[in-house]
Formats: structure tokens, sequence, C-alpha cells
């Protein structure tokens, strides 16, 4: 029984002008075919592993994952940045123009918009699939190659699955990165994730999961890293850079945990919660906001004014402490004009803890607002009293001495 297989040495059978140069994904299906024609015991499918050895292949045809304990693996991410690329005037010098590694180009002709999708009906869910340690590479954008926007999305769970891994990928040009539907303890770890339009996004719902020590970077038009009816998530260790419209985006996330990560930002909402999140930290984590410095894209924004706060809250019971925020925008910049910009927003919620926070600001800030919906916050040690700004009587408050 095969266990291993290479794309460069698979013949797909009936089809002898299929490779994988010219599209890797008829090539993979067809291997997915074969794991299945030989694991037929319930009693016994150990799965298999296809490499994709170092190169440029074309991916036209969608690969549709539909069998568990399958590892997809390459030899190198392969990661570079095309919008550098892109905005250059000339790179008739440099000493190479695209992505690396175990690249695919995705290229689909097929009508449809994923590179990989994982996908089954009926019992047990699909568990235990890997992609490990290859570049998807969107290729463009289109006529405006600044607009993160072409329909592409690399790889997307649209059935429940439980213990899969996404490990050392790399991923480019693509509207969408990676989308995790209705997870388990799925673990996204150790990728170059950027320039694309939403990095990672966990939509539905999920349990005991963890996005730790990626390089993440998404388009000013989709989130760096978002969650949806999430539990137990641990958001850890990861270094997320412009320009997402926020760092991590939490809708209806509970009991979840944000922390030891370096934000960097060009806009408001660094990290939103959204809809009743309840019971989750955020600790010592380090937030920069700046401004846009690229030229190309100066023009672009997420929407949002400096009173939505570098943190927004939205729900009670969380925890805000033991983080360092430098907020480093020159006066005339911010928005609304005249205006004080706002470090954390409690925006609703009861009994939230915000604790022990330090604020660095090259201009007069409020570090934390509560508006008027709140009660029961307690502020500690995360501003003087002239930094503090209750929209309501019901708080505790002590200011940094």
């Amino acid at each position: 029984m095969t266990t291993v297989y290479d794309v460069t040495t698979w013949s797909v059978p009936g089809n002898p002008t299929a490779t994988p140069y010219n599209d890797i994904g008829l090539i993979i299906n067809s291997i997915i075919a074969d794991v299945k024609s030989q694991q037929t015991s319930q009693a016994s499918k150990p799965g298999a592993v296809v490499y994709i050895p170092p190169g440029d292949y074309s991916l036209k045809t969608r690969v549709n994952i539909d069998i568990s304990y399958l590892t997809i693996r390459g030899s190198g991410h392969g990661f570079t940045s095309l919008s550098i690329r892109y905005n250059a005037g000339s790179t008739s010098g440099w000493h190479e123009i695209n992505p690396g590694g175990s690249r695919i180009r995705v290229e689909n002709t097929d009508g449809n918009n994923e590179a990989f999708r994982v996908y089954r009906t009926g019992d047990p869910r699909l568990s235990s699939i890997v992609f490990q340690n290859f570049c998807l590479d969107g290729v463009s954008f289109g006529s405006n190659q600044n607009s993160y926007v072409n329909g592409k999305t690399g790889i997307r769970f649209d059935s429940a699955n439980d213990s899969c891994r996404i490990e050392g990928m790399g991923m480019v040009y693509l509207e969408h990165g990676l989308v995790v539907w209705d997870t388990d303890a799925l673990s996204v770890s150790g990728n170059f994730l950027a320039e694309c339009g939403s990095c990672i996004e966990l939509p539905g719902s999920g349990q005991a999961s963890k996005v730790t020590d990626n390089l993440i970077g998404a388009g000013y038009v989709g989130f760096s890293i978002y969650a949806e009816g999430h539990m137990g998530l641990l958001v850890s260790g990861n270094n997320v850079f412009p320009r997402g419209k926020s760092s991590v985006h939490f809708k209806n996330c509970t009991r979840s945990t944000i922390t030891s990560n370096r934000f960097h930002a060009f806009y408001p909402g660094m990290v939103n919660f959204e809809g009743s999140c309840t019971e989750n930290l955020i600790g010592a984590n380090h937030f920069l906001r700046q401004m846009e410095p690229f030229d190309p894209l100066k023009p672009y924004n997420n929407g949002l004014d400096d009173l939505f706060g570098l943190v927004h809250i939205a729900g009670g019971s969380n925890t805000v402490t033991g983080n360092h925020f430098s907020y480093d925008v020159p006066s005339a910049s911010v928005t609304p004009s005249g205006q004080t910009p706002t470090i954390i927003l409690v925006a609703s919620g009861n009994n939230n803890y915000i604790a022990a926070n330090n604020t660095v600001a090259s201009v007069a800030v409020k570090t934390v607002v509560l508006d008027s919906s709140t009660s029961g916050t307690k502020v500690l040690d995360s501003g003087t009293q002239s930094q503090f700004e209750p929209y309501q009587s019901s708080y505790s408050f002590r200011a940094t001495p």
C-alpha cells in the first residue's frame, strides 16, 4: 500500500499530459483518489503524505480533500513580498522577483476560487489534516495591485474538523489566505501569511484552538486574525504587522486569550471585540500605532477614527492587563481633527477589568474611556485622572501614581 506520494513522479491514469507544472490540482486529486481506492478498511485508514518538492507549480483545478490523516508537505514556504515588487519602478536588477520554495501559483480555471477545499459530510468529522511548508501565491490583484481583492482563497475548511494543522506555510496575494469553519483543536503555527486581503479567518464556531508564533499582515480590506464563536482560543506569540483593518478581531468569543503578541498597525481598532465577547484575556501584548508611510497606500484606511480605541471592548467580564501601548501619531493626523485619541474603549458590557497598562504617546490621549452603556468596570493603574473618561458613574478607578 502506497502512503507517501511525490507530485513530480505521479501520473494521472488516463491523462498522460497532466503534470504538477501545468496543474498540480489534478495531480493531488488523483493521489487522493488513489489513497481512497487502497484504504477501504473502516478499521485501518492511515492516510498519506503528499510531497511537493521545491519548484514552481500551477494550480488550475481545486484540490478537494475529503479524507482524514492527509499531510500535504513541501520543502520551503518561499514567501517574498509582491507588494514591494509591484510598487517598485524597476526590478531588472533584482536577484529574484517571485516567491520560491515549494511554490504553487493559484490560477484556477475550473470556476472555483479556492486552491484547497476541505469538506466532507457525515460522521465523523474530518481530522488530522496537515498543510505544511509550501507557498500559495495568488500571483496578482489585477489592474490595482494594491486592492487586496482577486477572489482567490488559499485553503478553505468548509465542514467541521478536528485537530488539523497549518504549519510553516507561506501565503501571499490571496484575497483570503486561510478560512477554517467550525474547528476544534486547530493549530496555526509558524506561518508567514501576509499581503492577503485577510490572512486567518475562523468563522462559525470553535474551541481549544491556537494561532501562535506566526508572522501576519493583512490588507486594509480584511483581518489579520478573525475568530467567531470561539471558546478557549489562544492567540499568542504572533508578530502582526500592518495593514489589516484589525490585528485581532473577536466576534462573540468567550474565555479566550490574546497574549505576548507584538501588534503594529496604521489604523485604530487593533484588537476589536464585536457582539458579546465575555471572559477573555488581553495581556502582556505590545501595541504600536503609527501612520501609513508608504505613498501608494496612504489613500487607504479601515474607516475607523481615533475615538474607536486601539482596543475596543464589547461584552462583559473581560480582562485587559499588563499591555504596553505606543501611540506615535502626529497631532495633525488624528481623526476627527482636534479630538483626543482613545487607547482602550469599553464600549459595552459589565464588570470588565482594566489594570496595569502603560501608554507612551506622542500626543495627549485618553487611556481608558467608558461608554454610557457599561457598568461595574474596574480601571486600575492604567492612566492618570485626566486620561480617564467615564460617561457613567458605575465604575471603580485608581489612577496611575
